[in-house]
Formats: structure tokens, sequence, C-alpha cells
């Protein structure tokens, strides 16, 4: 449990931001105690700023998971997701800059420029993976470095997948908060509805069956989301940017897209506590990953 220093209650906005694949979304997941960002091995798997609401009872944070802050800039995808995660360092209470534990690299220059330039409010460093480094001792040069780089208000080491030492970085967290009443009721997590949250899952488990024959230019909307005899019916859109992308989406048969639909009426199921009826359509839309107006009809642009 967090020392309680005083008895007032404390509520306030935590923007969470790092260079891409260094566990945001993760940490925001296994913070709050929901799936509610999906997580994949590959980079900028994270498109929207997404709110995961963590309630306790001294405290409720509201922590911003943004996209991974690049240096390619070629897409207007790619333009819109550095705009977002810099966006959400706006009038928030803290940020939470996430690097690996294993060391300072040059991208994460590149998020520290955004943060020092955009942010008026204090940064904790949160160093991210540390089950990757065997001698704990090992990290003590990379506390070294980041304290010559900024004036961090902490500096946390945590491993988000395991959930070591996030308690610690809780306490951190809730302390910087201001007093303030809660914003949303001790049931909420998320700011998102159920149909977004399903087409993120949708997108999660094709993604993870891809791996490295498809980049990021597949996006997925959620055409029908309806009750109807006790279940949920729902029709995906998956839209490509070419017609062999769908062939490679679809696979030998349709098997690839088959077992991806099933892995996630699954667990778009177990997210709902009902069944789910999902099927899913893949379309092909010539160049939408560099179109603002494709980007706008996917809720991408801004």
């Amino acid at each position: 449990m967090c020392p309680k220093a005083d008895r007032d209650h404390r509520c306030g906005f935590a923007a969470v931001v790092g260079r891409p694949n260094v566990g945001k979304s993760t940490l925001v997941n296994r913070i709050v105690g929901r799936k509610l960002s999906i997580t994949s091995g590959r980079p900028q798997t994270t498109r929207h700023r997404i709110l995961g609401i963590a309630t306790g009872e001294a405290a409720q944070v509201v922590f911003v998971d943004t996209p991974g802050i690049h240096r390619g800039h070629a897409r207007a995808l790619n333009r819109y997701m550095n705009r977002t995660a810099a966006r959400a360092l706006a009038g928030v209470d803290l940020v939470l800059m996430v690097i690996e534990a294993p060391g300072w690299v040059r991208d994460d220059d590149v998020v520290l420029g955004k943060v020092a330039a955009r942010a008026a409010a204090p940064v904790v460093l949160v160093l991210n993976k540390i089950d990757r480094v065997k001698l704990r001792e090992a990290m003590l040069p990379v506390l070294d470095d980041a304290a010559r780089r900024h004036d961090f208000a902490a500096v946390v080491p945590v491993c988000a997948r395991t959930g070591e030492n996030l308690e610690r970085l809780r306490c951190a967290v809730e302390s910087r908060m201001p007093v303030a009443p809660p914003m949303y009721s001790e049931g909420q997590f998320t700011d998102r509805g159920e149909a977004f949250l399903a087409a993120e899952i949708v997108r999660e488990k094709l993604i993870r069956r891809l791996g490295q024959e498809l980049p990021h230019r597949l996006a997925v909307e959620t055409e029908r989301f309806a009750e109807q005899g006790g279940r949920t019916m729902i029709n995906a859109l998956v839209w490509v940017e070419r017609r062999q992308h769908k062939a490679i989406v679809l696979g030998r048969g349709g098997l690839r897209l088959k077992d991806a639909g099933t892995e996630a009426r699954r667990e778009i199921s177990r997210m709902l506590g009902r069944p789910v009826h999902l099927e899913i359509w893949v379309k092909v839309r010539e160049g939408w990953s560099d179109d603002e107006r494709s980007l706008r009809g996917f809720g991408l642009a801004g």
C-alpha cells in the first residue's frame, strides 16, 4: 500500500509516452488491471489515444496511452500518430516516459525532446523490461545517464510484463496527482466503447499472425455491433491497401483470417461476458494510410 500523506483524495491525468515497442500499452493494461490497448511484438501497434482509468481508495489516475513517438513522418498515418502522442502531453498532471532498462538509445532522445518542448508537468522516467537485465547493478550507469539528460521527478525500474515493481510506480504516480475528487465512476476503466475495443482485438490477432508479411497498412472498423437473441452480433471490416495484401490477410483457403477471427471472437466474448457472433470481411482501399480523408473515416485524423 502507498503511504497516505493526507486524507484528501487525489485525481489527475498521467500521459504515458515513449518510442515504439517499449511496452507502454502493456504497462497501462497491467496498472489498470484490464486489457484496454492491444499489444504485439510489432512497433506502432497503438494508433489512438486511449484512457486507462485506475481507481483506488485514495486516488484515481487516468493514464493516457499513446502511440510510439518516432522519426518516420513519410505517411499521413505516421504523422497522425506523432501528433496524437505530442498532444497527449498538454494539460496532464504527470508524464511517464518509458524506455527499456538495458539502456538509452537514440530514439529516446526524440521522445525526450518532445516532452521537454510540450510538457509543463513533471516527468517520471520508467525503465521497463528489467527482466532483460541479469545483474541489476548494470542499470546504475543507465540511471546516471538519465540524470544527466533531464531533471526527472523520479526514476522507477519495472517489468510491465510480470508486474514487478509496479506498486512502487503506482505510488509515485498517485503522490503527484492533484487533490481532487474522482472524475469517473468506480466501474469505468476506459473512455472507449465496446465496438472500438472489439475492432482493436481483431486487429491485434491479425497483426500477431501476419508478423513481418504485412506492415501497418491494415485497419479494422466495426460496421455492426448489436444485441440479438442473447448474443452480440459483430460485423468487422478489415481494410488493406493492395489486392495482394488481401490475399495475405486471408491466407491459404482463408485459414489465416478464420483462425484470427476465432481467437478474436473468444477474447471479445470474454471481455463482454456474453456470446459473440463475429463476421469479418477484407476490403481494399488503395493508399488509405497516406490519405487524410480515409484516416478521418477510420477515426485516425485530427
